[in-house]
């Protein structure tokens, strides 16, 4: 990657720093990252403030945010910059593993074969996961700009789904149930070994593992129409993050651990790996799953779906009061003072970044306010999720006037009315 391009030099460690291919765009969104901590360090600390604006802290305060309002626009280019490169990647990964786990079936067989001999249903199961296995490097190469063979279960905010990766898990299982069967009935002797086949298709045998089918696809249905309507009707906040991570399908869209997500990816997964085992045990028939473990399938889907219907919220204002230095006298609110907005939902999970922290807005009567940022050691002391500290500027007229927090979601608060005096 030398050369003229601004790519690695001597002393580097070689490393790429073109910023134009992925490792270029890695190193440059790492080293865009230390560059913003270091820059609200001093700011945190004090450092960096220009002389000149020493004698006014509104102005300081002002002239910070400002600063590292564009640092974290230039920050979250060098992500979007490392974020685009992404889908390749995953691409390559993914088939790699795809093929890799056809290999390793492969050779399975063949250990398991010495001294049984080779029979037509490790022809099967190896037919069958090497059919999956193309149809998932057609679907990578026809969707390669958006994750390729993943591109199924990422959502709208370009984080994994859990309810569709469960529901692509049955499917895949289910497939590669059916396509053994087939093979196997391709390559059957006489009538009644066709007819000992298709008994395993009987739904007396197969109907648990159907049923589980049916749960998934459900659930996975119900979750996006419940998640989407709440988007519009601005019940829920949702900010796409840069790019889908492993942790999505355990955790919620701030990246915390959440218990209905995990269990139901959890238990779904126990699922279809006792399925898969019951269907190398018994290649002839579909897996026969029991009904006690259909019924909890069902109770943890039921889980995941209250879980969704419940998340999140509108933000709300509960109190708007003045911003009281230590030392200052009990007065009313007036322009050019400080107000702290108090109430809940101010900081969308996700919406964590610097760049999204800084697209917060308040609306004071009919004038955009942006939400300054104030550094502390390690991160922002404002805006938090259930604070807010704004100037109240010079050209709101005094009076009744409505407050309004307008998140980086985009969703609004209900009015809040404060007596503005002169």
């Amino acid at each position: 990657m030398g050369g003229p391009g601004g790519g690695g030099r001597p002393g580097d460690g070689g490393v790429c720093r073109c910023g134009r291919c992925p490792h270029g765009a890695r190193e440059g969104h790492r080293q865009a990252v230390a560059a913003f901590a270091a820059l609200r360090e001093d700011f945190a600390a004090g450092r960096g403030v220009p002389a000149g604006l020493a004698h006014s802290a509104g102005a300081a305060r002002q002239w910070v945010s400002d600063e590292l309002t564009l640092s974290a626009r230039a920050l979250a280019e060098r992500a979007a910059a490392e974020g685009a490169g992404w889908p390749a990647a995953v691409q390559g990964r993914t088939l790699l593993a795809v093929w890799a786990a056809v290999v390793a079936l492969l050779l399975g067989q063949a250990l398991t074969a010495i001294g049984t001999g080779w029979t037509t249903s490790r022809t099967a199961g190896l037919t069958a996961a090497v059919v999956l296995a193309l149809g998932a490097t057609v679907a990578a190469w026809r969707h390669r700009a958006h994750g390729g063979a993943l591109a199924p279960v990422i959502g709208e905010d370009r984080r994994f789904s859990t309810s569709r990766a469960v529901a692509a898990g049955w499917v895949l299982a289910v497939l590669y149930a059916v396509l053994m069967l087939a093979v196997q009935l391709a390559a059957a002797s006489g009538p009644r070994q066709r007819r000992r086949l298709l008994s395993g298709l009987e739904l007396h045998s197969s109907g648990g593992l159907l049923s589980l089918l049916a749960v998934g696809c459900g659930v996975a249905v119900l979750a996006y129409g419940l998640t989407a309507g709440r988007i519009r009707s601005g019940r829920v906040q949702k900010v796409p993050a840069e790019r889908p991570r492993a942790a999505d399908l355990l955790a919620d869209d701030a990246g915390r651990g959440s218990l209905t997500d995990a269990q139901y990816a959890l238990l779904n997964a126990s699922l279809l790996a006792l399925t898969l085992v019951r269907l190398a045990t018994n290649p002839g028939q579909l897996p026969s799953v029991p009904w006690g473990l259909v019924i909890l399938a069902v109770l943890s889907g039921v889980t995941y779906l209250a879980g969704k219907s419940v998340a999140g919220g509108r933000p709300v204002i509960l109190s708007v009061v003045r911003s009281r230095e230590v030392g200052d006298l009990a007065a009313p609110i007036r322009t050019g003072d400080d107000i702290e907005i108090r109430g809940t939902g101010f900081v969308p999970p996700g919406a964590g970044a610097p760049d999204r922290l800084a697209r917060t807005v308040v609306r004071i009567g009919a004038v955009h306010v942006p939400v300054p940022l104030v550094p502390v050691a390690g991160g922002f002391a404002n805006p938090t999720d259930g604070v807010l500290t704004v100037p109240v500027p010079v050209d709101v007229e005094p009076g009744t006037v409505e407050v309004r927090v307008i998140t980086a979601a985009g969703v609004e608060t209900a009015g809040y009315r404060i007596d503005v005096r002169d």
